[in-house]
């Protein structure tokens, strides 16, 4: 069985840029915030800021604090069939990292990337995404998703990476610790 690497940070600490470097050498990457941004689109509602904090938090009531792994855990397994490591983009909660540990056991890790939030505030309004907006929305994702578990996973993280250089840092710092893996 391959290796299934879970990717978690506080938002907008660089979890996209983990991914598209991974995605460069050919690792299939699936987006957790992916799955609630096309639920979002599913059910018709108008992007801000707030509504994707608040449709992720309704799947979780209404599913389980575990809907989005339970959900993901079978495509994951089907590109295991193929390729020798996967990533999952966006691990924010501790069910989930239960769900995966469990599933995949001895076969999955967690990454997480770290930045400040001053820094990652820079990057959300650079990156304008339709979930992004104030310094007071960042700062209620950050404890929406602390809620969550979040910060005891970036803290029990098999990896840490500090983001707080430039993308090239980034990038040659991932790009040597995957050579290594």
């Amino acid at each position: 069985m391959g290796l299934v690497i879970a990717v978690s940070g506080m938002p907008a600490a660089g979890k996209g840029e983990f991914a598209a470097i991974l995605a460069a050498q050919g690792i299939p990457v699936r987006s957790m915030g992916d799955m609630v941004r096309a639920e979002v689109k599913a059910r018709g509602i108008t992007e801000k800021p707030h509504i994707f904090g608040e449709v992720a938090t309704q799947m979780r009531a209404e599913h389980g604090d575990d809907v989005l792994a339970q959900r993901l855990t079978s495509a994951v397994d089907e590109l295991l069939l193929e390729n020798s490591i996967v990533l999952i983009e966006g691990l924010r909660g501790t069910a989930e990292r239960e769900v995966f540990a469990n599933h995949w056991e001895d076969n999955f890790l967690v990454v997480a990337v770290t930045a400040s939030k001053e820094l990652r505030f820079q990057r959300v309004v650079s990156r304008a995404r339709s979930e992004d907006g104030t310094l007071s929305d960042l700062e209620q994702r950050d404890a929406r998703e602390a809620g969550w578990g979040l910060k005891t996973i970036i803290s029990e993280a098999n990896y840490t990476f500090s983001n707080e250089s430039n993308l090239e840092e980034l990038i040659l710092v991932v790009t040597a610790w995957l050579k290594g893996l």
